[in-house]
């Protein structure tokens, strides 16, 4: 325990000073350091330079003030009411489009492509017929006033049996859609009041994607650093003890922050060779708060479940045996890497964590740094990790 919370603690550590802001010099910094790293551990390793589209608060931004502006125009002139409908609508289509990982037809024709870089390090036996990936994600957020966590601090003081009763996290981005929802349902039947609440509610959603966009970068040793660390760690315990049996590739992605960046170029390259009937992907996101959890799925806009549940009861049996809590039900609404191979048809999991409040601890803001991380957590996924990964190896019924 205590040489592998030193490896963590060096990990995380050395990379937090660097501003890993999505395809940055420091994200590409950082992608050298942990490809670096995972090579002196005997991993074969590579760093992949991949296209993505930026403009994650600058994108939703502009369409929350697009919406804005057709529901203003639509209060001035009753004759634009129809035309405004129609511009609210394809705004909301715009916006559910791109928080759900679909083609992002606006994003691609308002910005321009960037480079961010993926490190992929191979161990385990190479000529294993099964595959383990293991996804993290070295890039940081920007911060935001949205992302105060005091309000829900005082919820889960003031009524603890109702945020203990709640799996599934607040829908936030619905309140962003419910602005152009308003404005194209307000126009279309002519209600001036629905109008104006849905032209504010763009307002509002503008100005909190302009604080966001002119945030400063957030250290991210919880999100991500934690997971980074946990690969390298991984990678030192094989080193020591080698598995056979099972491929193991360590994947760090870039421009997660930016919903889900850099795991499409991961897929385009990756995924072909990757047979869905013996690869199994577990997704480490965010380790370093004090309960360690695993995520039964996640969605945005529509919830979806992770690809086969019996990933995931693995998972779960593997934890109960090596007498490591670990609580499942948990489903999320914001986005995470494993949704891409779970679409994919991989069986698919993540492991992530979560404070009394059941909130990621310091998420998305200046205080997530390396002193405020819980490596005991971080260790716990470490463990849970490394027996399924032995798990997978040595169960010859697995996947039949």
């Amino acid at each position: 325990m205590i040489a592998e919370e030193t490896i963590l603690r060096e990990v995380i550590v050395a990379l937090a000073p660097l501003e890993r802001r999505a395809g940055s010099t420091g994200e590409e910094q950082a992608a050298g350091w942990i490809a670096a790293r995972l090579a002196s551990a005997q991993c074969e390793t590579r760093v992949d330079e991949e296209p993505f589209f930026d403009g994650y608060a600058r994108v939703m931004g502009t369409l929350a003030r697009l919406s804005a502006l057709a529901g203003l125009t639509a209060l001035c002139e009753a004759r634009t009411q129809k035309l405004a409908a129609a511009a609210a609508a394809a705004v909301g289509a715009a916006i559910a489009d791109d928080i759900s990982n679909g083609p992002r037809v606006f994003r691609r024709a308002t910005t321009r492509a960037q480079n961010t870089w993926n490190v992929v390090g191979r161990c385990g036996e190479a000529s294993a017929q099964r595959t383990l990936v293991l996804l993290a994600h070295h890039d940081a957020a920007p911060t935001g006033a949205i992302f105060d966590q005091r309000a829900q601090a005082w919820l889960g003081e003031q009524f603890p049996g109702v945020i203990e009763r709640i799996d599934t996290s607040l829908p936030l981005w619905w309140a962003l859609l419910s602005g152009p929802g308003l404005v194209a349902l307000g126009a279309a039947r002519g209600r001036r009041g629905m109008i104006g609440f849905g032209a504010a509610a763009s307002l509002v959603g503008s100005a909190v994607f302009a604080d966001i966009a002119r945030s400063p970068v957030v250290p991210g040793a919880n999100d991500n650093l934690t997971a980074v660390a946990a690969l390298v760690a991984f990678a030192e315990r094989l080193r020591q003890e080698p598995i056979t049996g099972l491929r193991v590739l360590l994947v760090s992605c870039g421009a997660e922050e930016v919903l889900q960046g850099g795991i499409h170029g991961f897929a385009r390259r990756h995924f072909p060779a990757l047979d869905r009937d013996r690869t199994w992907f577990l997704n480490l996101e965010t380790l370093g708060s004090p309960k360690l959890i695993m995520l039964e799925g996640e969605g945005p806009l529509v919830m979806e479940d992770y690809h086969d549940r019996d990933f995931r009861d693995l998972i779960a049996r593997v934890a109960d045996r090596a007498d490591i809590p670990l609580r499942r039900g948990m489903r999320s609404r914001t986005s995470t890497d494993a949704v891409i191979p779970s679409r994919a048809g991989y069986p698919t999991a993540t492991l992530t964590s979560m404070n009394r409040y059941k909130a990621l601890s310091n998420y998305h803001l200046r205080t997530d740094t390396p002193e405020n991380v819980d490596y005991m957590t971080v260790a716990q996924a470490l463990r849970v990790t490394e027996a399924v990964a032995r798990e997978l190896a040595t169960n010859p019924w697995i996947g039949r």
